[in-house]
């Protein structure tokens, strides 16, 4: 086997694949008719500099290196711009060449399309070696074998473990260049740090946006690194406009300290105005079993002295600390053709991510690592994802289960069942982990309060007729009790039984006569504690909701479907317009929905910590409507509100309602979170939509 490192640095002279005269290029690797590569995409130029590096394992040299540029289209086929072939045995081994390559289209072989610079070095491949990377979508691995009972390489944990978080907060815009016909723009912003992404909400019409987002990177260079920035225009039903671009080199700004960035916009008009923090790295590692930091009484201690409430004002951000040890899976899923997996497993919190050495040809692998992570939000889930490594190939899918911190047990080593992909059924194997949660409550309560951390690497929304349909059930759903609740008002009114409106009529005369404001909240909490005393007592009013998971499972058939007629679909995926407009609508039935199962889940106790947090925060504004005027509360209300951008001009708008309310989950949430039970007579096999293959 052989080790071919390519660096594709620059084009130069493209052709010209766009009406306004530029192209927005980008290149692929093949090999044996299979792609390992694929470059970023160059927004209109016809020089792009990519300067990007890329590791290929090769069996033979026998295939040559197959090169091919095209000019990226929104919504439409991208358009082929030239090909070229590197003969990889006329490289010196262990020798780093540069290569010119000059692009070739076979059907106009006397075009002049341009050529591509690259720098490549060709040498035997060590098999002692493993280096894993994550890509997101697609987890190309390149495999040398490696003892199982070894620890993780020092190349291996570097590629995971990161030296300091980037904290970025997008304030605003100035002065943006004008795209639209109106003299306007609706302005959004995408960041890119080696393979994390974050992309902005969008601001209509103006071109002076206001932002407000806040967002964190991992820097895994020591030396620090290069987050690139563009600004776009979002058009619906064709390609979004290029406003500008700018860089920020991390490298040049000090740790510990808060920088105030305006960055001028290349190719284009105005700036952005960002604020950069570069802080130390988070209690984020990897270790073997043999090293665990609770077992440890002096590190225990220190850990729960940490998170003591004594210390509940100190650094605010640092909420608690998680150690996962993953120690074995049995009965995986066999993925080769061999009868066997190479099974790896993926850990998840947030944006932390962090992976586990394969073991090779096993169907029972054992891990025996020890994960820790710092806890940002008490209301995280735990992710961790079983994958069998294939090389120079997408990881295969074996199983998934998701974890919410208050759910667990501390200490206790559980066996849990494998689900799906979408996590409404079993799949084939369990995992066997013990978790242990720390945390303080006070801070955790007050960070409910504050804005949800977002992922920066999530899946794109997809049009499924479904998933609207369920959420179009789930909305249809809530709008129902507020319908059924003014048909029995309406009863009560009409003395449809004159018991009952007797009683309202009385109820109602009773209170409005001695309605005071503090009585909303306490209502409230009277519920709450009702409901608390009924679970108390066993009569428990929630009820398993198999409605919302029989149309998960629906969907999971339907998206089974949608993979195997893709192809078949390929016009109709063309239809960004109409697609669009349909996934607006699908996602905002999603949030109508998922807004009332929210309150409703709150008040059934779903989350106990979170409806605790209900009752003390009813408490208080009890007492304080019962206790202060109504004119003081708006009138200090009032003066905090127009005073804020005053004592802090760049604070992040936030609605505390909103932000305790998306902390709890909803009923998709719940049926996504429910831990399965082991049987030993179930076999995937028997419902095939349970199986993610």
């Amino acid at each position: 086997m052989y080790q071919l490192d390519v660096t594709l640095q620059r084009g130069q002279n493209l052709a010209a694949r766009d009406r306004g005269g530029s192209s927005d290029p980008y290149v692929k690797f093949k090999i044996g008719g299979k792609e390992v590569f694929r470059s970023k995409t160059i927004h209109k130029n016809l020089n792009p500099v990519w300067e990007e590096k890329t590791c290929i394992l090769i069996d033979h040299l026998r295939e040559p290196l197959y090169i091919k540029v095209f000019d990226y289209d929104f919504g439409l086929q991208d358009d082929f711009i030239g090909s070229a072939f590197l003969d990889l045995t006329s490289l010196e081994l262990n020798r780093p060449t540069d290569i010119t390559l000059t692009l070739k289209d076979p059907h106009y072989p006397d075009h002049d399309l341009g050529t591509l610079l690259l720098s490549v070095l060709l040498a035997p491949k060590e098999e002692q070696r493993e280096m894993t990377m994550l890509m997101r979508k697609s987890w190309k691995r390149s495999s040398k074998f490696q003892p199982q009972s070894l620890r993780l390489s020092d190349m291996h944990r570097k590629s995971q473990l990161w030296r300091g978080i980037v904290s970025v907060t997008l304030i605003e815009g100035c002065e943006l260049k004008a795209m639209d016909a109106n003299g306007l723009s609706d302005p959004y912003v995408k960041f890119r740090l080696g393979h994390q992404k974050y992309k902005s909400k969008i601001v209509p019409k103006t071109l002076n946006p206001q932002w407000r987002e806040q967002f964190d990177f991992h820097l895994y260079e020591e030396r620090g690194g290069i987050i690139d920035v563009t600004v776009w225009d979002k058009d619906a039903g064709k390609r979004d406009d290029f406003i500008g671009r700018c860089q920020v080199d991390l490298s040049a700004l000090s740790r510990e300290q808060t920088h105030k960035l305006e960055l001028h916009l290349e190719d284009g008009e105005g700036c952005l105005v960002l604020l950069v923090t570069l802080t130390a790295s988070a209690a984020v590692s990897i270790s073997d079993l043999s090293v665990n930091s609770l077992e440890d009484q002096k590190e225990r201690e220190e850990i729960l002295k940490r998170y003591s409430t004594m210390r509940m004002f100190h650094n605010m951000k640092d909420v608690g600390f998680l150690q996962v040890k993953v120690i074995r899976a049995e009965a995986l899923m066999a993925a080769d053709v061999t009868g066997k997996s190479d099974p790896f497993c993926v850990v998840e919190l947030n944006n932390d991510r962090l992976l586990t050495h394969t073991v090779y040809k096993n169907l029972n692998p054992e891990w025996n690592k020890v994960f820790t992570f710092n806890i940002k939000d008490v209301h995280s889930v735990l992710e961790v994802t079983v994958y069998d490594e294939d090389r120079d190939r997408s990881a295969d899918f074996l199983g998934k289960v998701a974890i919410p911190l208050l759910s667990i047990q501390n200490g206790e080593q559980k066996a849990y069942v494998l689900k799906n992909k979408q996590l409404t059924g079993p799949t084939k194997g369990v995992i066997y982990l013990e978790i242990d949660v720390i945390f303080n409550a006070v801070k955790a309560g007050i960070r409910t309060l504050m804005p949800k951390e977002q992922k920066y690497i999530e899946e794109e929304n997809r049009l499924s007729k479904q998933l609207l349909l369920r959420n179009f059930i789930r909305m249809k759903r809530c709008v129902m009790v507020l319908i059924n609740a003014a048909y029995y008002v309406n009863s009560c009114l009409d003395w449809d039984s004159p018991q009952r409106s007797l009683a309202a009529f009385m109820l109602f005369l009773l209170v409005v006569w001695n309605f005071e404001l503090y009585m909303i909240p306490l209502a409230l909490l009277l519920l709450l504690t009702w409901n608390h005393f009924l679970i108390l007592s066993g009569k428990d009013n929630r009820q398993h909701d198999t409605v919302v998971e029989d149309m998960l499972e629906d969907e999971e058939e339907e998206d089974d479907r949608d993979d195997k007629d893709s192809e078949k679909k390929g016009f109709m995926n063309k239809l960004y317009a109409i697609q669009e407009v349909c996934i607006s609508v699908q996602n905002v039935l999603d949030e109508v929905a998922s807004f009332g199962e929210r309150i409703k889940n709150t008040f059934n106790w779903t989350v106990p910590f979170l409806s605790w947090l209900a009752i003390v925060a009813l408490c208080v504004f009890t007492v304080i409507l019962y206790f202060i005027p109504l004119r003081y509360i708006v009138l200090v209300w009032g003066i905090n509100k127009f005073t804020k951008k005053l004592r802090s001009p760049y604070a992040i708008d936030n609605n505390e309602v909103l932000d305790f309310l998306s902390r709890v989950p909803s009923d998709v949430q719940v049926v996504q979170y429910q831990e399965l039970k082991q049987d030993p007579s179930h076999s995937p096999n028997k419902r095939k939509r349970n199986n993610p293959g």
